[in-house]
């Protein structure tokens, strides 16, 4: 990654205003996530979808173990999206096809309970570092910050839980004839429907919150960098430059 490239004011900033950053660069890539991200996001959800007459819980558990899956298409549209570049349908499953296999399938095993994984995945997606190499970098960035980056990833999963929970309370107030704790023993009942709905309100929840952790979790990796490398000289060096 070239700082003079990048389209963004890179400066030192605040963990929480590097969240900020983050949560503005999601809505400047609407259009990318509608066209990269949703299609296999719903692809993931359908395939876990399929198993819930396995069991109820273990849709909700493989999508929630697949995360990983969908952070690597989400960080590939926002890295593209600081360079000024939108990413298309057939970009972003190209990329997909072409990354390393050994890097995800470490993301969905040894790193899968990873408490900062949105803020250390750009080390091995788009620096490329492995093994030892990687261990210092993401050692390097974690330095001072490993806090912000747990608490980070702490308030994205609980604002999912309480999406998820104002989704299906939701259900209650569509059937106004039924007494409210029925409806909630029909919910949480061993029943295909209520099994549905739960998931539905689980996968929801999940495809809105996942794209604004993974963009604030890049924000602060990229925040690091000013703080590590001085991008933020750098790149007001070179726009000066520039103008002469």
């Amino acid at each position: 990654m070239k700082a003079e490239q990048l389209q963004l004011a890179l400066r030192p900033r605040p963990a929480y205003e590097a969240v900020d950053l983050g949560v503005a660069m999601t809505q400047r890539s609407r259009r990318s996530l509608l066209r990269a991200f949703l299609p296999l996001a719903l692809l993931l959800v359908v395939a876990c979808g399929a198993t819930i007459e396995l069991a109820p819980w273990l849709p909700s558990t493989l999508l929630w173990w697949f995360k990983p899956w969908l952070d690597r298409t989400l960080l590939h549209i926002y890295a593209r999206q600081a360079f000024g570049e939108e990413t298309s349908f057939n970009e972003a499953w190209s990329a997909r096809r072409n990354a390393p296999w050994l890097t995800m399938l470490q993301w969905l095993t040894i790193w899968r309970l990873s408490f900062w994984r949105a803020y250390s995945m750009p080390v091995s997606q788009l620096e490329g570092q492995t093994g030892a190499a990687r261990r210092q970098r993401v050692k390097a960035i974690l330095r001072s910050h490993r806090g912000a980056a747990m608490i980070t990833q702490s308030v994205f999963s609980w604002i999912e839980v309480f999406l998820m929970l104002g989704l299906v309370s939701l259900v209650p107030w569509m059937t106004p004839g039924l007494r409210n704790w029925d409806v909630l023993a029909w919910l949480f009942g061993d029943h295909l429907l209520p099994n549905c709905v739960m998931y539905a309100a689980h996968a929801a929840a999940v495809l809105f919150v996942e794209p604004f952790f993974v963009a604030s979790g890049f924000a602060m990796y990229l925040n690091r960098r000013v703080e590590l490398e001085a991008w933020d000289v750098e790149q007001d060096l070179r726009h000066a430059f520039a103008g002469h």
